[in-house]
């Protein structure tokens, strides 16, 4: 050992004299530098050796409280490596090394000392009274091995290089809110003019390291809530089980500072930080959303450490979704006081770090539907409204990391990505083949891609049904929901699969306040929901109440939902002890006349089986309620027994039997079964006189229908009418002012209601 000293001290007494020749050696001259030839080691005193051993047991303390990992020296020198000082080397002038040591032993004593007492005050002070030899190393070689310090075995490069310190920035400064790089040491120590004239030494690295751990440094851009200064020790406030929550911010912004200089938290660090959110998961998650909304690199490492446990991921995930579901900002106060409103997108930015982690995939399945509910909000609040302060927000994340221009298209790619995670990539499939995603991202097609990608997703939802229901009822029960026709339209595809009165009664208010809606899409949305719950013969009574908006969208111009509408009073009146729905049967008959003749077939077809079951509902109650309604529709129900769809002619059929039932005409039912439709028209006629011109002025517009065998049953029940009326001129009139534009249809007309005329006066 004492060999390899004295050969380093040689080499480095030859670098430090510069090339060139070598002078002449002259014996007095090696007489007085004989003592730096030998080891300095020799007399070492007892004391000495425990005052290094304290020294290198101290420094060891020191990296382990900052958290710094050891690992191999790199293979190429730091940035930060001294230069050989290239001043003229003047021998008389180097101090004796022997008459002059330095005496580690007081500063170690003092600093085991407090170290007693306070870590954090004791490692600041010895590195600040430790760390002036390695600093005179640097700018004086001749000095470098003798010293106790470079003596324990770590070398100041070494020491950088095993502590894992990354780097510092080019331009001088860190990350971090340390103070600048003018020179001055640990505690206010003032470096020599030989460290401040040349590149940044490892000591100088180290410095710059550890000033978050000195108070005695100052920062003039640190505010009180970034300040780490006062954070306690982690492995100290992990023996007190964490308990302190008032210190949870200021140990999360230590722990992300920290990380700002290293690549990967190591063991203690990784651990330190499972059992902060194991103890506080939400003064975590929003102390880190406060200090790192924008994600950077070290928060991202601090995301992914919580969802590398299952158990920690599952416990911030609730926080999190209420940060997304609060947009744009969501205002909370920190445990420490910090009120500042946090960004939904920043939680998204988070989530996004968790659903990398396989091991976060079981808590990502028991939070799936609210959290696609919450990314599908996003999207359409990104989409249709964006905030000024939003678009700032986004832009300082797009300089951090390679995001997409607007946020609607990365909250569907955080949609996307949890498809995969969660194993539903054919949901993703069926809505990239149907163009799902890309309506998705239009605010007037959103909710319609919405109801699609649920629709998809219903195999998959099935253990989540009654939990997102839940979910989206509460949504569409707060005061001002932003989200109404997309939820709804989430809700409506669900319930099918959800069973219970309960649920019902809590769907049909919110149906109900769309349905009085003047928008459209909600009149659709709710009538798909009342179609669902009408089929629950306990909700009939309930959806009553709804009765008379339900008739008012039987005028409507859509032919779906007059469908709907039709479907809805069919489904309740499988109910044949209603009773509420009596106050408005004779309005539901009025408007179900009209739908008879509706150009689609199948409003054609429910119109006029809803109206056969009024009039079952109501024959109880006397012929006199629904007489003059009935009356009205035996015209329109005789021409369609002629209609070419089977279905309709079959319910026209059954529905003119019943009619003739209601009105008690046994003549017309006996005709009827005997299918013998011009004596109907005969005894129609003949018997109902008082509403002749009536049945007469009905016929009329079939004469036009585009279907011939409608066409053909209304001339001869206009010959059949005329011989009744012994009166061919109201037949002509009328005939005349259908065709007035048309003088060969007038004619033809003519000629073929004169036949029929003809030959009904013949029989």
């Amino acid at each position: 050992m004492a060999g390899r000293r004295s050969g380093l001290c040689r080499l480095l007494r030859k670098k430090n004299e510069g090339p060139g020749p070598a002078p002449a050696r002259q014996p007095e001259e090696m007489q007085n530098f004989q003592p730096l030839q030998q080891d300095p080691g020799q007399h070492r005193t007892e004391e000495h050796v425990r005052a290094r051993g304290r020294f290198r047991r101290a420094v060891q303390r020191f990296l382990k409280f900052i958290g710094i990992r050891r690992r191999t020296p790199r293979t190429t020198p730091p940035e930060g490596t001294a230069q050989p000082d290239t001043r003229t080397n003047n021998p008389k002038a180097k101090p004796d090394v022997d008459s002059t040591p330095t005496d580690p032993t007081a500063t170690s004593d003092t600093a085991l000392t407090h170290d007693l007492t306070s870590p954090v005050t004791a490692l600041t002070h010895l590195m600040a009274t430790a760390d002036i030899a390695p600093i005179h190393c640097a700018a004086n070689s001749d000095t470098a091995l003798v010293d106790e310090t470079t003596t324990s075995g770590t070398a100041p490069t070494d020491l950088m290089a095993k502590a894992d310190i990354a780097p510092m920035p080019m331009d001088g400064t860190s990350n971090l809110d340390t103070a600048p790089m003018d020179g001055t040491g640990i505690s206010g120590t003032v470096m020599t003019d030989d460290v401040k004239t040349s590149e940044t030494t490892p000591t100088d690295v180290m410095e710059k390291s550890n000033t978050k751990t000195t108070e005695s440094i100052g920062n003039a851009d640190t505010t009180p809530t970034q300040s780490v200064t006062d954070a306690p020790n982690l492995d100290f406030f992990k023996e007190k089980g964490f308990s302190n929550q008032k210190q949870v911010p200021a140990i999360v912004r230590y722990i992300h500072q920290c990380l700002t200089f290293h690549v990967s938290p190591d063991v203690s660090l990784h651990t330190n930080i499972l059992s902060l959110v194991g103890a506080h998961p939400r003064d975590v998650v929003m102390s880190l959303l406060h200090c790192a909304p924008a994600c950077d690199r070290a928060a991202s490492m601090i995301w992914r450490t919580i969802a590398s446990s299952g158990t920690t991921a599952e416990k911030v995930l609730p926080t999190l979704l209420q940060v997304m579901e609060d947009w744009p900002l969501y205002s909370v106060s920190s445990s420490d006081g910090d009120n500042k409103d946090v960004f939904a997108l920043a939680a998204t930015l988070a989530l996004q770090m968790i659903i990398q982690e396989p091991e976060s995939q079981e808590a990502l399945i028991i939070y799936a539907p609210q959290l696609l509910v919450a990314l599908l909000f996003q999207v359409f609040m990104s989409t249709e409204q964006m905030p000024e302060e939003v678009k700032t927000f986004w832009r300082q994340c797009q300089e951090q990391c390679d995001l997409p221009n607007d946020p609607n298209r990365f909250a569907v790619q955080i949609i996307k990505a949890l498809l995969c995670c969660l194993h539903w990539e054919d949901a993703m499939v069926a809505m990239e083949r149907k163009c799902g995603w890309d309506t998705l991202l239009h605010p007037d097609t959103h909710h319609y891609a919405v109801g699609l990608l649920a629709r998809e997703m219903r195999s998959v939802l099935i253990p989540f049904y009654s939990l997102i229901t839940t979910h989206l009822l509460g949504l569409l029960s707060s005061k001002e929901p932003h989200w109404e026709l997309p939820a709804l339209a989430f809700l409506v595809e669900l319930l099918d699969y959800v069973e219970g009165r309960k649920c019902h009664e809590s769907v049909l208010p919110i149906l109900s306040k769309h349905l009085q809606s003047q928008c459209p899409d909600s009149h659709r949305l709710a009538l798909r929901g009342l179609l669902v719950l009408s089929v629950d013969p306990s909700m009939a009574e309930s959806i009553c109440s709804l009765a008379e908006h339900l008739v008012e969208l039987l005028h409507d111009g859509d032919g779906d939902v007059v469908a709907m509408t039709l479907s809805v009073f069919l489904n309740m009146l499988q109910d044949k002890d209603i009773e509420a729905l009596s106050s408005t049967a004779l309005k539901l008959a009025e408007a179900l006349q009209p739908l008879f003749d509706n150009d689609n077939i199948h409003v054609q077809l429910l119109s006029i089986r809803l109206f056969q079951e009024v009039m079952e509902l109501l024959a109880e109650e006397g012929p006199k309620t629904l007489n003059t309604q009935v009356h009205q529709s035996l015209i329109p129900l005789f021409f369609h027994l002629h209609d070419e769809n089977q279905c309709v002619a079959e319910a026209s059929r059954e529905t003119l039997l019943s009619a003739a039932s209601f009105l008690k005409r046994r003549d017309l039912e006996q005709l009827l079964r005997r299918e013998q439709p011009i004596k109907f028209c005969d005894c129609l006629m003949d018997k109902d006189v008082s509403r002749r011109d009536e049945h007469l002025h009905q016929a009329l517009p079939y004469l036009q229908s585009p279907q011939q065998p409608l066409r053909e049953a209304a001339v001869r029940f206009m010959g059949v009418a005329a011989w009744h009326m012994q009166d061919l001129q109201p037949v002509m009139k009328a005939l005349e002012v259908m065709t007035e534009d048309d003088c060969s249809s007038y004619s033809t007309m003519q000629t073929a209601v004169l036949s029929a005329f003809r030959r009904a006066v013949s029989k």
